[in-house]
């Protein structure tokens, strides 16, 4: 499986009082590495794969829209300000009917001395058919453009 590296930096707005990054604002991250990975020239499709693949979704026509259906985040550390990068790991982690879970693992950025895991997370993404507002399969095309990027979902710690 080859996960997707994506440098994201942080923003002095992104921190709160006690100086790591806010909670609320894991969220924008996550969303900044999602649309770095996905969204290229108008086609949502996946960084490093061949131009030739198909996208995930064909948004060239706007015939696909995609909703957020659901956002898990585990902090494990908190994120102080750091000037070089996060590496935001991102992988697919399940291809459903009409939906993928985006997985994610936040780290210190590349070449840290001490690499520390930030952040575990998860998103379900729905593909909606612009037209009809309703739910759309993926297509076998588009699977087989994602599968060197599924592997097993992000192991969220248990609760008890």
């Amino acid at each position: 499986m080859a996960r997707i590296h994506v440098p994201i930096g942080i923003r002095f707005n992104e921190l709160d009082a006690y100086g790591h990054v806010n909670n609320a604002a894991m969220l924008t991250l996550l969303e900044e590495a999602r649309i770095a990975v996905f969204w290229s020239a108008g086609d949502l499709q996946v960084e490093g794969v061949n131009d030739n693949d198909a996208p995930v979704a064909d948004t060239s026509s706007a015939t696909t829209i995609t909703l957020v259906a659901r956002q898990e985040v585990e902090y494990l550390a908190p994120i102080p300000y750091l000037r070089e990068p996060l590496d935001v790991q991102l992988w697919i982690g399940r291809l459903g009917g009409a939906s993928l879970d985006v997985c994610y693992e936040i780290f210190s950025p590349e070449g840290a001395a001490e690499p520390t895991l930030f952040a575990k997370a998860a998103t379900t993404v729905v593909l909606v058919d612009a037209a009809s507002g309703r739910p759309r399969r993926i297509t076998d095309r588009e699977r087989e453009a994602w599968a060197a990027h599924v592997d097993a979902p992000v192991a969220f710690a248990k609760r008890s």
